[in-house]
C-alpha cells in the first residue's frame, strides 16, 4: 500500500530493507527478529564492510601502497597524530580505540543515506551502547593509571591543606563528579541520537513533498552528510577529551 504524504508526514520516516521485511513476514518468527534487531542487524552490516575495507587494505602491504591501503594510512596516521597531539606521546595506545569509534560512527550515520537503509545511530539502543562502553573504558582507565585511592581523591577535586581539613567541600566536589560522570552516557548518547534522528526525520519529510521538494532535499542531503561527519568527530572527540581529563590527573600525580 502506497502511504499519502499526510501518513508519512505524521511519520516521515524512509523504508528501509529490514522494515519491509519484518512487514512481509509479520506474525512469523522471523519478522518478530527482524523488527526487534533491525538496528542490531545494521550495526553487524557496518562491522562487516568496514571489516572488509580493512582486510584488503592490509593484506598486500607493499612499500609503493594502492590507493585502499594509501587511504587506510593516511587516516591512521591522522589520527594517531591528533591523539598524541592531545595526550602526548603516552596516548597511542587509545589510538586504535578513538580511530575505530569514529569510524564506525560515521559509516553508520551515513548508512541512513543510502536508500532502503537506515542509520543504526538513529536509535537510542545503539548510541546507548556506545556511550556505555565509553564510560566503561575511561572508568577502568582511571582506576588503573590513578588507582582507587588515586581517582577518588581526583574526584574529591585533590583537596589539600585547608580544603582537606573541610570535610564538606571534599564531599562535595565527590557527589558533584559522580553525577557528572554518570551523565556523561547519557548527554554523548543523546545528542549523537537526536542529531541523527531529526536529520533522518528531516530528509523523509521533503522526500514526502515530491518533485517540489527536490531543490530543497538536495541542499539538505548535503547538509546531512556535513551533520554526519561532524557528530562523529564530536563523540570522538568527547571521548579522547575524557581520557585527557584522567591522564593529566595521572601525570600531576606522578
Amino acid at each position: 500500500m502506497v502511504e499519502t504524504p499526510a501518513a508519512v508526514a505524521a511519520n516521515p520516516e524512509f523504508p528501509n530493507i529490514i522494515s519491509m521485511l519484518g512487514e512481509h513476514f509479520k506474525g512469523q518468527p522471523l519478522g518478530a527478529f527482524l523488527m526487534s534487531w533491525e538496528s542490531t542487524i545494521y550495526c553487524v552490516l557496518v562491522i562487516g564492510l568496514l571489516s572488509a575495507v580493512a582486510y584488503y587494505a592490509t593484506r598486500r602491504r607493499a612499500l609503493v601502497p594502492g590507493m585502499l591501503q594509501n587511504a587506510a594510512e593516511f587516516y591512521v596516521t591522522g589520527v594517531d597524530d591528533f591523539v598524541c597531539s592531545v595526550l602526548g606521546p603516552r596516548g597511542r595506545k587509545y589510538t586504535p580505540f578513538i580511530g575505530t569509534l569514529f569510524i564506525y560512527i560515521l559509516a553508520m550515520n551515513y548508512l541512513g543515506l543510502i536508500p532502503f537503509f537506515k542509520s543504526p545511530t538513529a536509535e537510542l539502543s545503539t548510541t546507548v551502547g556506545l556511550s556505555l562502553i565509553v564510560f566503561v573504558y575511561v572508568q577502568y582507565t582511571a582506576l588503573k593509571e590513578l588507582g582507587v585511592f588515586g581517582y577518588v581523591d581526583h574526584l574529591m577535586g585533590k583537596p589539600r591543606g585547608i580544603m582537606a581539613l573541610t570535610i564538606i567541600m571534599p564531599i562535595f566536589m565527590l557527589v558533584l563528579h559522580l553525577v557528572g560522570e554518570l551523565i556523561r552516557p547519557l548527554s554523548l548518547s543523546l545528542r549523537l541520537r537526536s542529531n541523527i534522528w531529526g536529520d533522518e526525520m528531516l530528509l523523509a519529510l521533503l522526500a514526502s513533498k515530491g518533485l517540489a521538494g527536490i531543490p530543497i532535499l538536495f541542499m539538505n542531503f548535503v547538509l546531512v552528510v556535513m551533520t554526519s561527519t561532524i557528530q562523529a568527530g564530536i563523540f570522538a572527540l568527547l571521548t579522547l577529551i575524557y581520557f585527557a581529563l584522567i591522564l593529566v590527573h595521572d601525570e600531576e600525580h606522578h
